[in-house]
């Protein structure tokens, strides 16, 4: 195999579907937000956030037996809340802001369905946390995945204040 339709994968498909989540992601921005998706990454500009002494915070993950219940039930517009709550959960859990988000999605043949679906819960979940979905990654890969079966995970990025990062050492029971 010499090219990606070789091996099963269609660049112009995937890429009309980078086109159709474009304003999905647009509809995303926060201070900070640099249209950028499709360029291969996401760009940020933090110092229009405004903190004194900022420090990143980062936290990645996937929903995991989640995503079989949903595809067993067709029920697949509450995965992207479930993906980016699970992300944001990580980074919170030290008083960070959340900035942005990237989701990464996998399967053999991109199901633009499904696909769309998910993206739009994604957004809704970003939207609702003042998080920018700044881009993401979509693969096919044939052989890979089972037909009909795909995976997703994300990527999240928030910010803090030196001063006020949450200490664990110092939280107990009833805070």
């Amino acid at each position: 195999m010499t090219t990606y339709k070789d091996a099963g994968v269609d660049v112009q498909a995937t890429d009309a579907l980078v086109n159709d989540i474009s304003s999905l992601s647009k509809s995303t921005a926060r201070t900070g937000s640099v249209d950028s998706i499709g360029g291969f990454g996401g760009i940020f500009d933090l110092k229009e956030c405004g903190y004194r002494d900022p420090l990143l915070v980062s936290g990645t993950d996937g929903i995991g037996t989640k995503i079989l219940l949903g595809i067993e039930t067709n029920k697949l517009d509450g995965l992207g809340f479930d993906l980016v709550g699970m992300c944001l959960n990580d980074i919170l859990c030290h008083g960070a802001d959340p900035l942005f988000f990237l989701d990464y999605y996998a399967s053999s043949k991109v199901d633009k369905t499904s696909f769309l679906k998910i993206i739009k819960s994604i957004t809704e979940a970003c939207k609702q946390n003042n998080c920018s979905l700044i881009g993401g990654e979509t693969a096919e890969m044939p052989g890979t995945y089972e037909k009909g079966k795909f995976d997703i995970a994300g990527f999240a990025v928030g910010v803090v204040d030196e001063d006020k990062i949450l200490d664990k050492r110092k939280i107990k029971s009833g805070d």
